[in-house]
């Protein structure tokens, strides 16, 4: 549908253009002079007047212990959040827990704990909070929740190879999550569609490989994710946006491809700065455009003008 269609189509049935805008930060604070700065990019960025933030994982430097002193610092920066804050779980929070540098904790037990600090209630983090639709049973990290006509949802797929484990024999913690994980995709793009929405985003922390998946390379860790995620987004007309941190590379693109070798317009990538880059980006959804996102990268600290 051309521009013109659609700004036709808003004034026959009434329906005036609307925006909102939410901001995405990952792999953050990873180092003193970060954990000092976040506050502040946190709260310049809520005086932009976002609906909410997302921090999509890894909430400490992978040598750094995992210990609950460390989380409860974490969940009181969050929590003072002016705007409503919405966090998803990385792989330097729980699956890399048992290194001797981190502390050697059982990953299970730290995710446990994450759980019972991040996701005690049905609402975000924040001074002012969110209702988050969580998915039943114990995997309460895995939420969703509606902004305009996108739906939002977390999902717990860190990095480390999705703490596959380092055979080709997957690990018992995958071989429980991982069909867990691919459920609450499915259910996300059902519920999408049933409600005729115009966009969905994924949040998770792991970078998946989306480049080594067009050419059929897919590490077994990601690869039954990837498939669903690709044949969900092909059932759905919609706008698909994919956010993940894990490489440190900030980047906006559309990296899947359809039979003809081609970028998928529809489906976008957005990867979060990360160390030693602080920033943030801001998503904006926009009803008047055919795209309906668009995205925009700020290094901190904020240039001069």
């Amino acid at each position: 549908m051309s521009r013109w269609l659609f700004m036709l189509v808003l004034l026959a049935t009434g329906v005036e253009a609307e925006t909102w805008r939410f901001g995405l930060i990952g792999d953050v604070p990873y180092s003193d002079y970060e954990r000092r700065e976040l506050p502040r990019m946190i709260e310049a960025m809520a005086d932009t007047h976002l609906d909410f933030i997302a921090h999509i994982g890894d909430i400490k430097h992978g040598k750094d212990r995992c210990d609950d002193s460390l989380f409860d610092d974490r969940y009181r920066l969050f929590n003072a959040s002016k705007v409503p804050f919405v966090f998803v779980p990385g792989d330097n929070e729980w699956t890399d827990c048992d290194r001797p540098s981190n502390g050697a904790y059982d990953p299970l037990e730290r995710l446990d704990a994450l759980r019972r600090l991040f996701w005690k209630d049905g609402y975000s983090l924040g001074q002012k909070k969110v209702a988050l639709e969580k998915q039943a049973g114990k995997y309460v990290e895995h939420t969703r929740f509606r902004l305009g006509p996108v739906l939002f949802v977390t999902l717990n797929v860190p990095g480390s190879n999705n703490n596959f484990g380092l055979t080709q024999e997957a690990k018992p913690e995958f071989l429980a999550r991982n069909p867990v994980v691919l459920q609450w995709i499915k259910d996300g793009f059902a519920l999408a569609r049933r409600e005729q929405l115009a966009g969905i985003v994924l949040m998770f922390q792991a970078n998946p490989g989306f480049r080594h998946f067009s050419q059929n390379l897919t590490h077994l860790a990601y690869k039954d994710f990837l498939t669903t995620l690709n044949d969900e987004m092909l059932h759905f007309p919609g706008q698909v946006v994919a956010v993940h941190g894990d490489t440190h590379i900030s980047r906006i693109d559309h990296p899947l491809r359809d039979g003809n070798g081609k970028p998928i317009e529809r489906f976008t990538r957005v990867e979060t700065f990360g160390y030693p880059q602080m920033g943030w980006t801001r998503g904006v959804i926009d009803t008047d455009s055919p795209a309906l996102f668009r995205f925009e990268n700020y290094r901190w600290p904020a240039r001069a003008q």
